[in-house]
């Protein structure tokens, strides 16, 4: 178990926290909060072809359309989504 905790620790340091000056509990459960669900839900999975969970299947994975950036904790992290 040891082990699996420091791993996800790690990937929330390297992927968020690191990045990210930290001024009080409050921002940070704010913070862990938005990574944890952009790691779960937005994120582009191996064992999913590279496919974030929340994808939908029907969908080719490089629209031809063009495309629209959301930003994810203020830039740090960036989402890119079909545009309507």
């Amino acid at each position: 178990m040891n082990a699996h905790a420091e791993r996800v620790i790690r990937t929330i340091r390297a992927g968020c926290t690191d990045r990210l000056l930290i001024y009080n509990e409050q921002h940070l459960r704010h913070v862990l909060t938005e990574y944890a669900e952009h790691y779960n839900t937005g994120r582009p999975h191996r064992a999913l072809q590279l496919r974030a969970p929340s994808d939908d299947p029907d969908v080719i994975p490089f629209p031809a359309h063009r495309i629209q950036r959301h930003n994810i904790l203020g830039g740090l992290i960036h989402e890119y989504r079909q545009a309507t």
